[in-house]
């Protein structure tokens, strides 16, 4: 049947690559065309290609030149062919026809020796034209009356002269009338499919739209065709006062302004591309994003912001600008390069030229500072070009103004709202999170609408989880605010009732499987700290299989329980003390261990501390030259370890970091000639070098990093014959948190032991080997609601689990009682001692939860009983293996 439209009955809806992926997505796009048709819309469907086409065609790019890619092509054939199958549209004549270009295609690279841009583009977009080809005729069978378009026919870009017109066009996106009146002359169809992230220029070739490309598509095409409104389905609900893969009580943000949400955007929130948002602005085009795995539920709009009501997180303006801080944005992969020149004072032109440079080299720069003396700006890691050698010709040419400084490893974190300007005075208690943190650079927005501060890269996270809670911690739901993360999922999806879905392939923790062993235990005894035997015994094994450590040495403070001794020493790992009370515990414990697998590495220890390990045989590591230069006949004829600073802290909290400026631990590179002639003079013996730089660390390539700085000073000891790597492995403590690779980290460091095969490799994790061991089991003593918060009360506080309070950390907290109801409260889990900080875990998503309910917090092995004190005068936790 004919169907005639008008131009308020258009709607654009962009589908990206998981949601075209599978036979179930496609019925749910059919689902959503078919409510849109309903209710009288002409909708336009935009989708991306298949998840991971697109990066397999950038793959067989990078490598067509040097080699043959028939199997390559073949594979991603049959993820289209196998999809095709599912849809019931296979055998499919235009896919096939596809894929035979694409092999000519990777055929004439390799025979060539070279990618251009437009062959790079071409390429690219058949990623899109086959997920398209299958969607269409997918919908057409299920009786939809659809047309399949290429979207090169529409969108158009007029500049082909640069490598960037190829792989980041820009389309002119004004209203397009006789663009219109084309789709209206269709009248058999009631609804158009096309792609995402390709145009063409004015020579009909193909060009890209860049990262982000499907949303900006779908953007132009609802600009130019002035449509009622465009919806970005997404794997999220919408848009956050936080990133809730970190902050999972992150509240959803019903409504947006366009300049707020392409701050946000820009500021590193990834649900939409900044580019997609001044289209749509243009035009006053409401942008709707939607969660595609629950397409009832209204998510952000975005659209003219003054026609809301005032939300809670703007009612304490004082000043009636209207402002306030709607999400707190992160981006990691800063860097800053700061030129030092007294040639810019009142000199005309300097910053022109200065700017030029970066032209030059193609970067674009993000965040700017300058002062009479000094420019700094920062470029971030979507710098594509951004390399070590760029960097380098970037500084040769910088140094023709003045000094320059790079400062790598940064991230940002910006405060996003708006007229921040008007709020500043508001914002004064939650400045004290950067009391301790290093600031290189503070950025207001001339727009008004972001301040930012760029820190280092691993303080992100942190100061992210402390800025949330002092600015949105107490805020209820309103007009503006919506859902957190947490009720979000306890209210959709069932299966995350009390264990939040994890985006790692990791399996669920060992206690899902314990739960009525579990409750029965704290029944019968009590709040206690549990331990599961058999996590700790496969966590012993998984770090023993690294090919380039020859020996794991486990450190004891992080949990000294006699039976986790004894499971480690089977295993055959070795032992780490840091003072003379756990090297009396070890050798208690395990009276029949080898002195030469138990390592000493004290701190600030007495004379007498020293004495005591040495007559134990012990490794003993010295961290200062105090020892050396003020008891040298001590140590003479003795071999020793040097515990060295390799200059830098790492990990997820100051309180955790174990080098660098305003560290304690470590003997600095300076300072080894200070001892060389008295190692000479007492015949000392340095056989081992350590380093250890912080907890928590994630990247993998820390530890190559370290290996590489210990191997450098290996020669200045020619009887070294340990490298000691210390610990610091990262555990994922929250849900969707991935777990270091080890695989990688193992590969990484081989690289430097190739190097010199004759000295032996040591680790020494601590909190990795038994972290995930562990839970406390706590006794729900009461509840309590108070200025539109709920606090559950539990038996146990900081006195048995200080990390929370100490360093801010994150404990999943189940309730174990009723663990197979929906989550339907948001509380603050609060502990009975009498300190304002005893806050176990603040906004968990819990079941109703009542008095004598056991709740589980998990992930306390490490650092959990061993930091316990009698706080209050309350007992010690008991402890117990299951």
């Amino acid at each position: 049947m004919s169907q005639l439209y008008q131009l308020s009955q258009l709607i654009v809806i962009k589908f990206g690559g998981t949601s075209v992926s599978t036979l179930k997505r496609w019925q749910n796009i059919y689902d959503i065309v078919k409510k849109h048709l309903s209710n009288g819309f002409c909708p336009i469907i935009v989708c991306s290609a298949m998840q991971g086409v697109s990066n397999s065609l950038e793959n067989c790019l990078r490598r067509a030149p040097n080699e043959n890619l028939h199997d390559e092509v073949a594979k991603l054939k049959e993820q289209h062919d196998h999809l095709a199958r599912e849809l019931g549209v296979f055998p499919n004549s235009a896919v096939d026809e596809y894929f035979r270009e694409l092999q000519q295609i990777l055929t004439g690279i390799f025979l060539l020796k070279e990618v251009t841009p437009r062959i790079h583009a071409k390429v690219m977009a058949y990623g899109e034209l086959c997920s398209t080809q299958l969607g269409a005729l997918f919908l057409q069978n299920e009786g939809i009356n659809l047309k399949w378009l290429d979207a090169r026919k529409y969108l158009k870009s007029t500049v082909t002269t640069s490598t960037t017109s190829y792989l980041k066009a820009q389309v002119d996106y004004k209203f397009d009338k006789e663009m219109l009146h084309q789709f209206q002359k269709d009248q058999k169809a009631q609804a158009f499919l096309t792609q995402g992230f390709i145009a063409s220029n004015e020579n009909d070739e193909t060009v890209l739209l860049g990262r982000g490309g499907s949303d900006t598509s779908a953007a132009y095409f609802a600009a130019k065709l002035k449509a009622k409104r465009l919806e970005i389905w997404t794997d999220v609900p919408g848009m956050f006062t936080a990133n809730p893969q970190i902050i999972s009580h992150a509240r959803i943000l019903k409504r947006l302004s366009y300049s707020e949400a392409q701050e946000m955007a820009s500021s590193g929130a990834k649900v939409l591309h900044p580019r997609s948002l001044l289209p749509v602005a243009q035009y006053n085009i409401p942008l709707h994003i939607c969660w595609t795995d629950h397409p009832e539920m209204s998510g952000t709009i975005i659209s003219d912001r003054e026609q809301f009501a005032k939300s809670s997180i703007e009612a304490g303006d004082a000043g009636g600008g209207g402002g306030g801080v709607k999400s707190i944005s992160t981006k990691v992969g800063i860097t800053l390069i700061s030129i030092e020149s007294s040639q810019m004072w009142q000199e005309s032109g300097f910053l022109a030229d200065l700017f030029n440079v970066f032209k030059k080299h193609a970067l674009s720069i993000d965040l700017l500072s300058t002062s009479e003396m000094n420019v700094t700006v920062s470029l971030d890691a979507e710098t594509k070009n951004l390399n070590k050698n760029i960097l380098n010709d970037l500084t040769l040419d910088l140094q023709a103004f003045g000094e320059v400084k790079i400062i790598s490893g940064c991230g940002v974190v910006s405060l996003v709202g708006k007229n921040i300007r008007s709020i500043l005075h508001t914002l004064g208690p939650i400045l004290k999170a950067f009391e301790e943190q290093e600031v290189y650079l503070l950025s207001q927005a001339a727009n008004n609408l972001n301040l930012s501060f760029v820190v280092k890269e691993e303080e992100t996270n942190r100061l992210l989880q402390q800025l949330h809670q002092h600015l949105f911690g107490d805020l209820v739901e309103d007009k503006i605010l919506g859902p957190s993360w947490n009720e979000l999922h306890a209210t959709n999806i069932k299966s995350t009732k009390s264990l939040p879905s994890n985006t790692n392939t990791e399996r669920a923790p060992w206690w899902t499987s314990k739960r009525h062993e579990l409750l029965k235990l704290a029944n019968e005894v009590g709040s206690s700290f549990v331990y599961h035997q058999a996590t700790l015994a496969k966590t012993a094994t998984e770090i023993q299989k690294l090919k380039s450590i020859d020996q794991v040495f486990y450190s004891i403070k992080a949990n000294s329980n006699p039976q986790i001794l004894e499971t480690f020493f089977k295993k055959g790992l070795g032992f780490e003390c840091v003072s003379v009370y756990e090297l009396n515990h070890i050798f208690k414990t395990l009276y029949s261990i080898d002195p030469n697998k138990v390592i000493f590495t004290p701190n600030f220890a007495s004379q007498d501390d020293y004495l005591y390990a040495l007559k134990k045989r012990v490794r003993v590591t010295l961290d200062n030259i105090y020892p050396l230069t003020n008891w040298p006949k001590m140590w003479k004829d003795k071999e020793i370890f040097l515990r060295l600073d390799p200059g830098e802290g790492r990990g997820h909290h100051d309180h955790v970091k174990t080098a660098g400026k305003g560290s304690k631990f470590g003997i600095t590179i300076d300072q080894l000639e200070t001892i060389f002639s008295l190692l000479d003079k007492y015949n000392i013996k340095v056989i081992g070098l350590h380093v250890h730089s912080g907890s928590g660390i994630k990247n993998h390539t820390y530890w190559k990093e370290m290996a590489s700085f210990l191997l450098g000073i290996c020669d200045k000891f020619p009887a070294v014959n340990f490298i000691d790597l210390g610990g610091g492995l990262f555990v994922p403590y929250q849900p969707r948190e991935k777990s270091i690779d080890l695989q990688a980290m193992d590969n990484a460091i081989l690289e430097m032991k190739n190097l010199r095969p004759e000295i032996e490799f040591w680790l020494e994790p601590g909190r990795f080997l038994v972290a995930k061991s562990g839970v406390i089991l706590a006794k729900v003593t009461q509840t309590k609601s108070k200025n539109n918060l709920t606090y559950v009360g539990v038996d146990v506080g900081m006195n048995a689990l200080i990390r929370p309070a100490l360093y801010g950390s994150y404990h999943h907290i189940v309730n174990l009682s009723r663990y197979n109801e929906n989550n339907s409260i948001v509380a603050n889990v609060v502990g009975p001692i009498c300190e304002t900080g005893d806050v176990i875990g603040h906004n968990r998503s819990l079941p109703n939860t009542r008095e004598g309910d056991i709740l589980l917090i998990d992930t306390v092995g490490a650092y959990g009983r061993s930091m316990s004190s009698n706080y209050n005068l309350r007992p010690m936790l008991k402890e117990f293996f299951i």
